[in-house]
């Protein structure tokens, strides 16, 4: 198991800067997003039609002894917006094939949530069976734009040599284990999930249950916490729309890992990741309102660090 980062919360760095910081915190891994929502300041995918870049962008990685875990193109492929569709769509298309030219296994997305209708201008996110007309728009959304895109899409994913690992974010049509294995029964094994416990935890579901039911469709795997306020929740109840930066009234909020959850049980998530299958990377993601990239980062690079180099070592002593 490798600790990497999501270099997002370092986009106002150069990559060979990006690269030297990670490197002073052992860590040598790296996902970049290439378009949609986590920007490309890192991995252009015009690189696709510019060899020189291309060279270029090799180079800086195999200087620092640099490797990517995943490309991220995080959209709404499915957004009722027919122009944001496809833009979202070309940047998913052009990120497979960059990440099949640098020979990068995994591309990181979004499901996408369309509309409720033909005539949609939002995306409009199902949550509860009743009254009738959500289970009737739920329907319609799997039937007629879910199904037919990601079988397309995971069809050229295949065809590139890329898997295609779906992140669970409320708000998309794949939030939840159950979800992500209804997209995978009918686009294919080529589709897994980008496993990030943040998203569970205020859901209530276990991350670590998790794994066990996501077994063999986990692809890759994001490090960040979530703390819940039970002072709060009575009031906000989980569904929380109030931004993030009002931290005293939520009912959670994101934070850097060992800031929601212990070592305990980041170390219980590691093993149970292993002993299921999945030993590459955690790549830590900063969504903590609380602390600045610089600490965020700091502190679960040492914090992950710690328990990783335990792992390995502790699995050692019998091979």
């Amino acid at each position: 198991m490798l600790v990497g980062v999501f270099t997002p919360l370092l986009s106002q760095l150069p990559l060979p800067a990006v690269l030297a910081k990670l490197r002073s915190l052992n860590i040598e891994t790296v996902e970049l997003g290439t378009g949609n929502y986590p920007g490309d300041a890192h991995c252009k995918i015009s690189m696709l039609e510019d060899a020189s870049a291309l060279g270029e962008f090799q180079r800086v990685l195999a200087d620092h002894g640099a490797t990517v875990s995943a490309l991220s193109c995080h959209g709404n492929a499915l957004h009722p917006d027919k122009a944001r569709a496809q833009q979202d769509r070309q940047v998913s298309r052009k990120t497979i094939l960059l990440a099949e030219k640098l020979g990068i296994p995994v591309v990181v997305d979004f499901s996408g949530c369309p509309g409720d209708s033909p005539a949609a201008t939002a995306p409009n996110w199902v949550t509860c069976p009743w009254p009738p007309d959500y289970l009737k728009v739920l329907d319609w959304q799997w039937s007629e734009v879910v199904a037919p895109y990601w079988i397309e899409h995971a069809k050229f994913a295949v065809d590139h040599g890329v898997k295609i690992a779906i992140e669970m974010h409320p708000g998309f049509v794949v939030y939840s284990p159950e979800t992500m294995l209804r997209l995978r029964s009918i686009a294919g094994s080529s589709v897994g999930c980008n496993l990030d416990p943040s998203h569970l935890f205020w859901q209530s579901i276990d991350p670590i249950a998790a794994i066990r039911v996501l077994e063999g469709a986990i692809f890759h795997v994001h490090a960040k916490d979530t703390q819940l306020y039970p002072v709060n929740l009575p009031r906000t109840g989980v569904l929380d729309t109030k931004p993030y930066t009002e931290e005293r009234q939520r009912g959670w909020i994101f934070r850097t890992c060992g800031y929601g959850h212990g070592a305990e049980w980041w170390t219980e998530f590691v093993s149970t990741l292993r002993m299921f299958g999945y030993d590459s990377v955690l790549s830590i993601e900063h969504e903590d309102s609380l602390l600045s990239p610089e600490e965020g980062l700091t502190k679960a690079a040492n914090f992950l660090n710690g328990i990783v180099i335990r792992e390995q070592r502790g699995a050692a002593w019998w091979v």
